[in-house]
């Protein structure tokens, strides 16, 4: 009897302690996930708030009206292409970064990994700012800089071709810094024996990298594959600071539609937007979870 009192209050005392979290996620995470939900599958709109239990249940309909609007489907076009480029660029670029600084000097590596960390943590306004400058047609300092040399820069942020590029090469210098972080500890990690192992029996260091460094940075690769592909599928930053989805919707994402037919009132089909991309989300991670999954 003294055991099951004494587990009793520590029950209770621990869920006293989590009562502050619980009540929170509920209010401000499983209710507004529930809420969304509950739009998807009604006409809801903005002039519905005031009696939101008064809307018509509409089924599917809203999945069926997004997945056939042109303007959905160029945004998820976009959405692919930008993920389709971006993520692998971020990846193969973070993971060279971090080879180069494994290698190099101790005082040397913290050095640049300070600098390459720091766009990660600058605010996304102020980015967009100097890559607007940077881009400018007339002025900018990319521009100027090819025409130097003779070549004269296309309209970088008003272009239908260029300007899609241009988020992406922006989005990858802001981010790149995270994925080599993550991947530098990975890397050091890996016992050095491996590697003199490797070395005896006569792999060189292209050998090394593909045959020991790879497979054994697999579960994290996987991580920063995974945390990337979450975050560029949803990227919404980019466009709606750098180009507005234009020009002509060259720039118009997934998450820049949803919060553009969440302005315009229609709550249920940005809702059911919403979920599509939430499915999205999951069928990429889990393609990224068989393809870069550990051997047992």
């Amino acid at each position: 009897m003294a055991v099951s009192a004494r587990r009793r209050r520590t029950g209770i005392a621990a869920w006293g302690f989590a009562l502050p979290f619980t009540v929170l996620f509920a209010v401000f995470m499983l209710v507004p996930v529930a809420s969304s939900l509950y739009m998807a599958f009604t006409d809801m709109r903005g002039r519905d708030l005031r009696s939101p239990w008064a809307v018509n249940f509409v089924g599917f309909d809203n999945f069926a009206e997004a997945l056939a609007d042109p303007k959905f489907q160029q945004a998820a076009g976009n959405t692919l292409y930008f993920v389709g480029v971006a993520m692998p660029l971020t990846l193969a670029i973070a993971l060279l970064l971090a080879v180069l600084l494994n290698s190099g000097l101790a005082w040397f590596r913290s050095v640049f990994r300070v600098g390459f960390y720091a766009p990660v943590v600058t605010s996304i306004v102020a980015v967009a700012v100097v890559w607007r400058f940077l881009l400018q047609p007339d002025f900018g300092l990319v521009n100027s800089a090819l025409g130097v040399v003779g070549i004269d820069g296309p309209r970088w942020l008003t272009d239908e071709v260029w300007a899609m590029p241009s988020l992406i090469v922006m989005a990858t210098w802001r981010n790149v810094g995270y994925s080599m972080v993550i991947l530098l500890a990975g890397l050091q990690g890996i016992p050095r024996d491996v590697y003199e192992a490797s070395a005896i029996d006569g792999a060189g260091p292209v050998r090394q990298f593909w045959s020991v460094t790879v497979p054994l940075l697999r579960p994290t690769l996987l991580f920063c594959a995974v945390i990337t592909g979450i975050g560029y599928l949803q990227f919404f930053e980019e466009p709606f600071v750098m180009t507005q989805g234009g020009p002509l919707g060259a720039t118009n994402s997934v998450a820049y539609e949803i919060f553009n037919q969440f302005g315009f009132g229609n709550y249920g089909l940005s809702a059911a937007m919403s979920y599509i991309l939430f499915v999205a989300i999951v069928i990429l991670s889990y393609l990224q979870f068989r393809l870069l999954r550990t051997e047992k």
